[in-house]
């Protein structure tokens, strides 16, 4: 049985009580909220809005908030349901979500700083930091180490989650890495290394080991001090503590034909297992928002070097023979007719997530729910396609 909702925030340390739900300024959920200098038209957005509506009207259930980059700015966001059902209390903007797999271009950001301070190399072979990474069955004897690289562009041949799953995704976020080493012994190679693209989680749980071990720091610590922070994002954790709780919106999977917060409870409990670099982090849509401002270039320019970073977008390996998809270092591509998408999508239990960016308008688009449906593929694009100028969309595509 679902616990209640003040129940649940004393079970995780944080105070009951009114003062939580009211610990942050409420924006109310059908409001749109503008900030920056730079504005799309207003027509832009009530087409952006009639897009959400539409695809949230399909499964109302909990909450979903949007929100549009412009260059260094989030425009536009709107939130529509709620954070939390049985305090019937209204998504905003202030809210924070899980974020799933987005988490791996936290991950994939390391990678290429280490990259660029000559502490590794994109082509070192895993067993350099990761040993254990000789327990995985299935090895052909002839196949050359898994890269780094490889690891990072989901083509390193590892099943995408270990043997006995539900085991090795439990555990405190602090004990990641014993999980991720025990998990390794129950995880076998699909294909051989850099045969072909295939996506696994447990590929960039080694990834983030691998690099914490390379950083002489945690994974934890080296991504929260050398990318989080730096980014300017104050409200972005792999945990939350008791000041950042009483804004999170709850998890919910549909049970049965009702909400149900059972297992989304319980994660935020017994934490995620090894799923931590691939999967682990919060944050709010103004966070996410300012993340993919920066995959468009608008700073901090120091964060990660400019070459070496532009040079990384335009590494992109296939998914598929009709080339509408494929994966790069820590970012996915998705093309509708003459767009192409880059950025990454979420999913956890009760969550769902996307950040996206347009390069060549400078756009972004960014979204947060909590429960299980996200935005379509199509919402996504038909979003893309209202918001990017026609002169700006994907030329060499037009013409191809």
């Amino acid at each position: 049985m679902t616990i209640g909702r003040r129940e649940f925030l004393v079970s995780m340390g944080a105070v009951a009580g009114a003062s939580l739900v009211s610990a942050s300024p409420a924006i109310a959920a059908s409001e749109p909220q503008e900030t920056g200098s730079i504005s799309p038209a207003q027509d832009r957005f009530k087409r952006v809005d009639e897009i959400v509506g539409a695809e949230f009207a399909k499964e109302p259930l909990a909450s979903i908030t949007v929100g549009i980059v412009e260059g260094p700015d989030l425009v536009w966001t709107k939130s529509h349901g709620l954070a939390d059902i049985e305090e019937k209390r209204p998504a905003n903007a202030d809210n924070i979500y899980r974020i799933g797999s987005i988490t791996k271009q936290f991950t994939a950001i390391a990678l290429l700083q280490l990259v660029a301070k000559g502490v590794v190399h994109l082509t070192d072979p895993v067993e350099k930091y990761v040993p254990e990474i000789a327990s995985v069955a299935g090895r052909s004897t002839w196949s050359a180490p898994i890269t780094l690289l490889q690891l990072g562009t989901h083509t390193s041949g590892l099943d995408r989650e270990p043997g006995n799953v539900e085991v090795y995704t439990t555990g405190a976020v602090k004990d990641w890495e014993k999980t991720t080493i025990a998990a390794l012994v129950h995880t076998k190679y699909l294909y051989e290394p850099g045969t072909r693209q295939s996506y696994s989680n447990i590929g960039y749980a080694v990834l983030g080991l691998a690099l914490g071990r390379a950083a002489g720091q945690s994974y934890l610590q080296y991504t929260t001090e050398k990318i989080i922070r730096p980014l300017g994002l104050k409200d972005t954790e792999f945990q939350l503590d008791s000041s950042l709780l009483p804004r999170l919106a709850l998890g919910y999977e549909t049970k049965d034909g009702k909400a149900d917060r059972s297992v989304p409870d319980r994660e935020l409990v017994t934490g995620r297992g090894y799923k931590v670099p691939n999967g682990a982090l919060f944050t709010t849509i103004g966070e996410l928002g300012k993340f993919v401002s920066f995959e468009l270039g608008h700073g901090p320019m120091d964060l990660v070097d400019a070459t070496l970073y532009e040079e990384n977008q335009k590494r992109i390996y296939a998914s598929d023979d009709g080339l509408h998809g494929g994966y790069g270092l820590g970012f996915g591509t998705n093309r509708r007719r003459n767009v192409v998408l880059l950025g990454h999508g979420g999913s956890v239990a009760g969550y769902t997530a996307g950040a996206y960016f347009h390069k060549r308008s400078s756009l972004g688009i960014v979204f947060l729910r909590n429960s299980g449906r996200g935005l379509s593929n199509g919402a996504l694009f038909d979003i893309a396609e209202a918001i990017i100028p026609a002169g700006l969309v994907d030329d060499q595509l037009r013409r191809s």
